[in-house]
């Protein structure tokens, strides 16, 4: 297994495969209607233009079997230290530990980025996504009931924050003349 930065043109189909099995058949997800390629063209454009790492790990065949990224938590001046990650495994390779390893990666990206809190949004069912967010630090943020509606039932939410010691300096951004 190896952790690799990925592409548009090499993980794009991948990628969109394990998203669409995880809106399909789970509750991952809140969407209802599969992902095209059309999606992800917009999808890795938006992670290029915030800095935002996709990382996956292959096996040894070059195959995907799982990936983690983030991106702004909410489009405020004041949350640029915050992220919303997320992390799919795809369903063969579930149980491997490869969300663990990849989450810890992202971690340090994170760090190395200079942000100071890191938001995982889990479907209150997911006692395995939730139970790996644990193991790694975070903890439990809120809960909002009944967020969603997916097959047939209400979806409470989740929020796991994990605080970073970075940045060091942390700065507001400054006012330009004229605005209050």
């Amino acid at each position: 297994m190896q952790i690799i930065q990925c592409s548009y043109e090499r993980h794009a189909a991948a990628i969109l495969a394990i998203f669409n099995d995880a809106i399909l058949h789970s509750t991952a997800l809140y969407d209802y209607q599969a992902r095209t390629m059309d999606n992800m063209v917009s999808w890795f454009k938006n992670k290029e233009l915030g800095h935002y790492p996709v990382i996956g790990i292959e096996n040894e065949s070059g195959e995907l079997m799982g990936f983690a990224s983030y991106g702004s938590f909410r489009a405020y001046p004041a949350n640029k230290y915050t992220l919303e990650h997320s992390v799919y495994v795809a369903a063969p390779f579930r149980g491997q530990g490869i969300a663990q390893t990849l989450m810890q990666h992202l971690i340090e990206l994170a760090q190395a980025q200079n942000y100071h809190t890191l938001i995982g949004s889990i479907d209150a069912s997911n006692q395995g996504s939730i139970a790996l967010h644990e193991k790694l630090g975070f903890v439990h943020a809120g809960t909002i009931r009944h967020a969603g509606f997916k097959f047939g039932d209400w979806l409470d939410l989740a929020f796991y924050q994990l605080l970073l010691p970075t940045p060091l300096y942390p700065k507001e951004l400054e006012l330009q003349q004229g605005d209050k």
